[in-house]
């Protein structure tokens, strides 16, 4: 299973540490977020929504869970 956080940084080809130094957080605590084992804050989910051109919202972030969809490589579909 995938965050959305986690999905749109991989889309945007960004790696973890480029998000977390563009909106002043430490790798460590995006990390986390981006796996759905801590909670963001309001604040947090607000400097993402903006750094990501608001292709993600604020529930997404808030409640991950709520939104999370599996990781199915495309490559793995069998015709």
């Amino acid at each position: 299973m995938q965050t959305p956080l986690r999905k749109i940084r991989l889309e945007k080809q960004l790696t973890i540490s480029e998000v977390a130094n563009a909106i002043s957080c430490d790798v460590g605590n995006l990390s986390r977020l981006e796996r759905g084992t801590q909670a963001a804050s309001l604040e947090l989910a607000e400097k993402l929504v903006k750094f990501y051109g608001e292709n993600i919202t604020e529930m997404q972030i808030l409640y991950p869970k709520r939104y999370m969809q599996p990781n199915i490589p495309s490559n793995d579909f069998k015709n």
